[in-house]
């Protein structure tokens, strides 16, 4: 069982899980912010990781963010780059991110679309220009993101169960 931020408990789904990546069904992708959209594929409560497909379709700055542990990411389409480095990941690159960096994901201005799989564990922590916090995700954080979006476009919010383990 899973209790969300309010106490209400609900049901895991079986352990295994097989989703299509892209689907067809909109309502799927969970708006996280302008133009940026995130499918959940596992939410995984007990170590803290969650796996999802990131889909930007704006230019510019996302966030700058640190991570305490590593990430892994796979660029499927579009590319994006990290304001602190002088790489370009775009559709086919693998992207490792050593726990503790700070970097600013940036989507460039010729890049309509740029869809990224990340396996993520523990939490990611926004920064400012000035590496003041100014707020965090995790798996818990990305569950409730998801309840609510669920519920809202009509699939109800215990559409997330399948993706929790």
């Amino acid at each position: 069982m899973y209790k969300d931020m309010n106490g209400s408990a609900h049901r895991l789904a079986p352990r295994e899980i097989a989703v299509t990546a892209e689907p067809e069904d909109e309502r799927v992708w969970v708006p996280q912010a302008d133009k940026v959209w995130f499918r959940p594929l596992m939410l995984n409560t007990l170590q803290g990781q969650w796996c999802n497909l990131l889909r930007v379709r704006r230019s510019g700055i996302l966030s700058r963010h640190l991570h305490p542990n590593p990430v892994h990411g796979y660029v499927i389409k579009g590319k994006w780059h990290y304001l602190e480095h002088d790489w370009v990941a775009d559709t086919g690159s693998y992207v490792f991110e050593p726990p503790g960096e700070i970097h600013t994901l940036t989507v460039p201005d010729d890049c309509s679309e740029m869809i990224t799989f990340f396996n993520i564990t523990g939490s990611m922590f926004y920064l400012d220009e000035n590496n003041k916090h100014v707020g965090y995700e995790d798996v818990f954080t990305k569950i409730d993101m998801c309840r609510a979006h669920y519920e809202k476009v009509g699939l109800g919010s215990d559409y997330v169960d399948q993706f929790i383990r």
